[in-house]
C-alpha cells in the first residue's frame, strides 16, 4: 500500500486553487491538507502542518513565491516544493532554483505530468519541465567560468551518481542501478552538491549539464 503524500497548495486564485485540490483529489495516495492565498498564509501553513510537498504559485500577495521558499530554507522546513506558475522568465526560474525549490511546472503542464512531479520530488528526486530546464541552461551559461574549478575531481562512481540524478532516479532507484546502498547514495549526493558548489540536486544537475559533465 503507498503511503499518503501530504500536500499543501498555494495559489492566490481560488479558481486556480479549487481547480487544483479537486484535481488532486483523484489520486488515492495525494492528501490536500491545507490551501493558501497568499505567501505568508503558505509560511504558517507549511510550518503548522509540515506538509510533504508544497504546491506553490510564484505570483502572490504579501510574499512571492520565491519569498516563500526563501522562509521556508530560514526555518529549516522538510516540505519539498513545487512552483506551478504561468511565469517562466529565466530570470524568475533561476531565482526559484536558488532559493531551493525541487520542481519546477508551468501552468498548463497535463495532470499526469503534475502527479508525476509531486511523486518524484515526495520521493526526494527533482524535476524540472524540459522548457523550463532550457531556459534555465541559458541564464548559468558563462555565468561560473571556472567551472573547472566546481567540476575537477568528481570520482568515476559520482559521475555515475550525476548521471542518474540527471534522469530524475531517486536514491532508491540510484541504490538498485549501481547495486550500492541508498545510504551510499546519499553519500555521494552529498559529495557532488559539495564539489558543483550547488545548493540541491537540482541546481547540481544544471550545472552538470552546462558544464556539459551530463546530457538531459
Amino acid at each position: 500500500m503507498s503511503q499518503t503524500i501530504r500536500i499543501i497548495v498555494a495559489d492566490d486564485h481560488p479558481i486556480v486553487r479549487d481547480g487544483l485540490i479537486a484535481i488532486l483529489s483523484t489520486q488515492p495516495d495525494f492528501e490536500v491538507v491545507g490551501k493558501a492565498g497568499n505567501g505568508v498564509e503558505a509560511v504558517k501553513l507549511a510550518e503548522s502542518l509540515q506538509p510533504d510537498v508544497l504546491l506553490l504559485d510564484l505570483e502572490m500577495p504579501d510574499l512571492d513565491g520565491v519569498g516563500v521558499l526563501r522562509r521556508l530554507r530560514e526555518i529549516h522546513s522538510e516540505s519539498r516544493a513545487i512552483v506551478f506558475t504561468a511565469f517562466d522568465t529565466d530570470e524568475r526560474i533561476l531565482a526559484a532554483v536558488e532559493a531551493g525549490v525541487q520542481g519546477y511546472l508551468l501552468k498548463g503542464a497535463p495532470r499526469e505530468e503534475i502527479f508525476n512531479a509531486i511523486r518524484v520530488v515526495y520521493a526526494g528526486g527533482s524535476l524540472l519541465q524540459p522548457v523550463v530546464a532550457s531556459k534555465l541552461l541559458r541564464q548559468v551559461s558563462g555565468e561560473n567560468q571556472q567551472g573547472e574549478l566546481f567540476t575537477e575531481n568528481l570520482t568515476p562512481r559520482e559521475q555515475d551518481v550525476l548521471k542518474l540524478l540527471a534522469q530524475g532516479l531517486q536514491n532508491k532507484e540510484i541504490a538498485a542501478e549501481l547495486v550500492i546502498t541508498e545510504r551510499t547514495v546519499k553519500f555521494y549526493v552529498s559529495s557532488i552538491l559539495a564539489k558543483l558548489g550547488a545548493g540541491n540536486r537540482t541546481e547540481a544537475v544544471t550545472i552538470a549539464v552546462q558544464r556539459g559533465l551530463v546530457k538531459l
